[in-house]
């Protein structure tokens, strides 16, 4: 692109993206990967054609342009430069890959591994994403690869009754009183660290990277529902967590921002502090954010400044919201610990009928014509799953 090409892209509002990136070339961070390919393949996982070294782009085969290679599967940059998806040769199973520097996160490994465990492995309060293997990259001594079950975003696809979402909460908070039982605080729970095997829903599975599409990227993924097919849930990504010793004290640490930079006590001061109201805050974060409210940046006034406006997600699940109020509050000191709140939401389950978990969970301010179509669809999906006997509170 010419200086004067980027410019006015710049100027107009779009970003100046490398032409290499256009063509669907490798990133810098891909590149870690189809150089390891090989190592990979001998330890039993194989890459897609992608990361391969004799990889040459499927566009350029069949006399494509440059510009189709947003269409084909393998022209698609990874999000996150650490984790990529693979096919364990063994038996086809696919799984993920999460590459690890140990000086960068030192804890991740062990932590990870110390849940994956027996006796904990087997423990069905245990909700930490199980680990397969790790690997050590040969070439570099700094570098491990875990290996685990593929995941998917915990609320996609969405959440289509009442019972869906108050099972993904009782795992939620089971998950995390188990890991507390452990006196590990997991220091970034937040929404983007929580993750679902989605095996159940997806039979086929997905492209990794067009989570809609299928696998080669021919059609739309077909999927079930969680009512029909429960998930698990999982948390992920331990790189920020740590395992107290009881006997050294009440546990401190010093803050460290995650994925959910909200944190009051934070924002407060920067002295160490007791990491497990923490992350009571992360997970009430996460209903109150993904569930109950939705932060958004709007502009408004004369100035044009830009205010915080909170609008529900969801209409039915105001039952949550003051443990939710409480699992949020500005003094650390006033959250309740896991115990008290998987207290509190039991009661909570049990004031909730089967009628009342299985009614539809609308979006706020829903379209009529799209509601009219999703309560005919709810109406026969729920006669079908009643003479089926699938129970309102779909657990695994």
């Amino acid at each position: 692109m010419s200086r004067e090409a980027e410019t006015n892209a710049t100027a107009s509002g779009r970003p100046h993206i490398p032409q290499s990136a256009f063509a669907g070339d490798l990133s810098e961070a891909e590149v870690w990967w189809r150089d390891h390919q090989v190592w990979l393949e001998q330890r039993g996982y194989m890459l897609r054609p992608r990361y391969r070294p004799d990889w040459v782009p499927s566009w350029h085969k069949d006399g494509g342009s440059d510009r189709d290679y947003y269409l084909r599967e393998d022209g698609r940059n990874i999000v996150r430069s650490c984790v990529l998806d693979a096919t364990r040769v063994s038996d086809g199973v696919v799984v993920g890959l999460k590459k690890i520097s140990q000086s960068v996160h030192p804890h991740e490994v062990s932590i990870s591994c110390y849940f994956s465990d027996e006796p904990r492995a087997s423990d069905p309060a245990n909700h930490c994403v199980p680990i397969y293997e790790v690997l050590e990259d040969p070439d570099d001594p700094d570098i491990r690869v875990m290996v685990m079950p593929l995941l998917r975003d915990f609320s996609d696809p969405s959440f289509l009754t009442i019972g869906e979402a108050v099972e993904f909460f009782r795992q939620a908070f089971e998950g995390l009183r188990f890991i507390h039982s452990h006196n590990v605080a997991h220091r970034d729970c937040g929404k983007m660290n929580i993750m679902m095997d989605p095996r159940p829903l997806y039979p086929n599975l997905y492209h990794f990277i067009n989570t809609s599409q299928n696998r080669d990227l021919s059609g739309t993924a077909k999927h079930y529902t969680r009512t029909r097919f429960p998930v698990k849930y999982y948390f992920i990504d331990f790189g920020l967590s740590r395992k107290y010793d009881p006997a050294n004290g009440p546990p401190r640490s010093y803050p460290i921002r995650g994925g959910d930079k909200s944190v009051p006590e934070f924002k407060k001061s920067l002295d160490p502090c007791d990491p497990f109201p923490t992350d009571i805050y992360y997970l009430g974060n996460v209903i109150r954010t993904v569930f109950l409210e939705v932060d958004v940046l709007a502009l408004s006034g004369i100035q044009h400044e830009l205010t915080q406006l909170r609008f529900q997600e969801y209409n039915g699940l105001e039952f949550m919201q003051p443990l939710v109020d409480d699992m949020v509050q500005e003094e650390p000191t006033k959250r309740p610990n896991m115990d008290q709140v998987v207290a509190r939401f039991d009661n909570i389950l049990g004031s909730l009928s089967n009628w009342t978990l299985r009614s539809r969970l609308p979006p706020k301010d829903e379209i009529w014509l799209f509601r009219y179509y999703r309560v005919v669809r709810h109406v026969f999906h729920t006669i079908f799953y009643v003479l089926m006997r699938r129970p309102a509170l779909p657990r695994p």
